[in-house]
């Protein structure tokens, strides 16, 4: 791995772990093997390397979903997918982490990657339920773009609540509870 990589993957770890604030330069260089000077050499300084620690774990939480989302099935079957695919759900998101981290959220450039990617994660979701309902696979009053609200909802709860009981339990319980719900708008093709 090269130098900027370890740097990066070093504060992506950190950034979860400790947050913008509880990770500092001296704390990267030392969990990526790395000098000041390397890190100074490839990034502009802590912000920059945030920046390029987030933008990645962003892009891989969208290859992730989309890895669920884009697989054959119907819609009921991708969003399913999607929701039971395997997280470590005791450690939390690590996009949706950030969205508590207020040093992140208060700069327009760190929180635009999180922004993009909940918003891409939105819209992936409701153009699903779209097709499912265009298809028969969904039927029911559904709004494409409210049932995305809700199931990025309840990923982003069912960490809050495994973490808080120490136990995945909370986490499958809250994908259960949703999908039940959902099972209810199956169409005649699902």
């Amino acid at each position: 791995m090269s130098t900027p990589d370890r740097l990066i993957e070093a504060t992506r770890e950190l950034l979860w772990e400790r947050g913008y604030v509880g990770t500092s330069p001296k704390a990267i260089q030392q969990a990526a093997g790395a000098g000041q000077g390397s890190m100074y050499h490839h990034f502009a300084g802590k912000p920059d390397l945030a920046l390029a620690a987030i933008r990645r774990t962003a892009e891989e939480l969208r290859a992730a979903a989309e890895a669920a989302l884009g697989g054959e099935g119907s819609a009921y079957a991708r969003i399913e997918a999607y929701l039971r695919r395997e997280r470590d759900v005791l450690r939390g998101c690590p996009v949706g982490r950030l969205t508590m981290d207020a040093d992140v959220m208060a700069s327009a450039e760190l929180r635009a990657p999180v922004d993009e990617t909940l918003d891409w994660l939105r819209g992936r979701l409701a153009g699903i339920v779209q097709e499912g309902l265009d298809r028969g696979e969904l039927t029911g009053p559904l709004d494409p773009g409210v049932l995305a609200a809700t199931v990025v909802a309840t990923v982003q709860g069912g960490y809050v609540l495994a973490r808080s009981s120490g136990s995945a339990t909370a986490f499958e319980a809250a994908v259960d509870g949703l999908l039940m719900l959902l099972s209810a708008y199956k169409g005649r093709m699902a």
